[in-house]
């Protein structure tokens, strides 16, 4: 595989299979894909498609003793598949970090918000408890969360699930990871808040360059936020183009049954502004 710079993340021939007592069962097949600095891929496809699998892979959070993989993950042309797990959490949270669909799985329930941003930050740098707190009341004000002091001393329990979904997004963003993988981001919030995250992805993609992959059935969401869509089926990516092309001219038939089957968006085409379903 050629470590190209221009790419920030590149993804060759992944594979991904579970072990079973009647053999191995393939999760994923041949995913490839690359992603430049402060672009946004979206990744589509219905319910088993393999999307989560894929997201997972990037992490290395799937269990290997009961999974085999295969292929090439580069970030910043650093191989990640393979590598030791100390490694790896050195890697994750502060060059590529997660943002999950369910805000209240991502912190644990006992310990208050405040504790818990603070010793992420301090896993990966060398700055004080109290310099930890600063960061983390500046990135949480950066997302528009009121009174972040005030938040700091909560337990997730006590936030709404927008509000929670936006500290995640703090947590994510704090150490300016080069890639963010926002998984099915806004399935569990209504309107209102869907289009705030949607918003806050958006800024931190312009303002800070970090490249989204972006996991969602939604395909307004899709349209609105993703310059190219990856559609994946059974474990695999069937089409793969720029958001526009993609949307006015589907070239694989379940990429045409998926458009199809999408609420009405106006001229066809991905908005101008973001589109909620």
């Amino acid at each position: 595989m050629i470590i190209d710079p221009r790419h920030v993340l590149q993804v060759s021939g992944l594979h991904v299979k579970v072990r079973t007592a009647q053999g191995t069962v393939p999760l994923i097949q041949d995913i490839s894909f690359e992603l430049k600095p402060g672009r946004v891929l979206g990744i589509v496809g219905e319910s088993g498609s393999g999307k989560t699998i894929t997201s997972l892979s990037l992490l290395q959070l799937l269990d290997r003793k009961t999974i085999d993989m295969a292929g090439s993950i580069r970030l910043n042309g650093r191989e990640l598949n393979g590598l030791k797990a100390d490694k790896m959490r050195s890697i994750r949270g502060k060059e590529i970090a997660l943002i999950m669909q369910n805000p209240m799985n991502a912190f644990t329930p006992v310990i208050k918000i405040g504790d818990q941003f603070i010793e992420t930050i301090r896993i990966h740098t060398a700055l004080t408890k109290k310099q930890a707190f600063e960061l983390a009341v500046t990135t949480m004000h950066d997302v528009n969360l009121p009174d972040p002091a005030g938040l700091m001393k909560l337990y997730p329990f006590q936030l709404s699930g927008g509000m929670l979904q936006r500290v995640m997004i703090a947590v994510a963003i704090c150490l300016r990871p080069s890639v963010i993988i926002a998984d099915e981001p806004t399935t569990a919030l209504d309107a209102t808040n869907q289009l705030q995250v949607l918003r806050q992805l958006e800024r931190i993609r312009s303002e800070y360059g970090t490249s989204i992959l972006l996991i969602s059935h939604d395909l307004g969401v899709i349209a609105e936020m993703a310059d190219e869509v990856a559609v994946m089926r059974h474990g695999r990516i069937v089409e793969q183009a720029d958001v526009y092309r993609l949307f006015d001219h589907p070239q694989h038939e379940y990429t045409k049954k998926l458009l199809s089957a999408r609420p009405a968006l106006q001229d066809n085409k991905p908005s101008k502004e973001f589109v909620m379903s």
